[in-house]
């Protein structure tokens, strides 16, 4: 499995994926040339990415989706609910629906039911044989009922949105910083290492953190709690990186 972060945070947000038959993207913001050149970076055409999946449809999660689709054809993968917020796309042919699980050939997708402040919010794990990955982002919990199937996965890509005194102290209203720190909203520092403390396994070769807020977060705080939340917990782990805005993550290919 080859996996790509291409942009992670508050401007825009697509990942990449294959896997034996299948080329997928999980969500596709910022825009149409930003998507085509990091794919052609990691030696990959848009034309042949075969699937989108959306997980909510914010838009630094589908900003690019119109002109993709209406370019490449591409088959999309939304919720019902989604697909009724996207009225830009209620003439489109290529739309299918999940609920809970996607399967593709060996390819298995599963969907959860996350925590934001829109119609409907999903992250996934990504199984194909002896791969999995744990997409999870924009959310502002984790349900504990999730845990079991989110356990002992080979990657986690995890947002780690917010340190909490840079957002108390930062420049955002009183109502923003309320909504970023609510339920339905995102998960700070503390909250993706403690969880990441709960998940994380033998099996476990990499974690990425994600969406990272440029005015509420550095890469240094976001490492620096993860590092000292695993010591807390005696967890020997250290292949942990942060998701950029603008530029992709190392590629990983298994």
């Amino acid at each position: 499995m080859k996996i790509c972060v291409l942009a992670s945070g508050s401007e825009g947000n697509s990942t990449f994926l294959s896997t034996d038959h299948h080329k997928i993207l999980i969500d596709i913001g910022k825009n149409v040339k930003y998507i085509t050149d990091r794919l052609k970076e990691i030696n990959e055409q848009p034309e042949n990415i075969d699937a989108i999946i959306i997980s909510h449809t914010h838009n630094d999660h589908v900003a690019a989706l119109e002109r993709f689709v209406k370019k490449y054809h591409t088959k999309v993968y939304m919720t019902q609910k989604m697909f009724f917020d996207l009225t830009n796309l209620e003439h489109y042919d290529n739309i299918i629906m999940y609920e809970d699980n996607i399967y593709l050939d060996t390819l298995k997708i599963t969907s959860i039911k996350t925590s934001h402040d829109v119609t409907d919010s999903r992250n996934f794990i990504i199984e194909e044989k002896e791969n999995s990955v744990v997409y999870l982002t924009d959310t502002g919990y984790l349900n504990r009922k999730y845990f079991d199937l989110l356990r002992n996965k080979e990657y986690y890509l995890f947002e780690s949105n917010h340190d909490i005194p840079m957002l108390m102290n930062g420049p955002y209203p009183k109502w923003l910083k309320t909504r970023v720190l609510g339920t339905s909203g995102h998960l700070s520092n503390k909250d993706a290492s403690f969880y990441l403390t709960k998940l994380i396994g033998n099996n476990t070769k990499k974690i990425v953190l994600m969406h990272l807020s440029h005015k509420n977060n550095t890469e240094e705080k976001a490492m620096q709690m993860i590092h000292e939340t695993f010591k807390e917990y005696n967890i020997e782990f250290d292949n942990i990186t942060c998701a950029k805005q603008n530029e992709i993550t190392k590629v990983t290919n298994d």
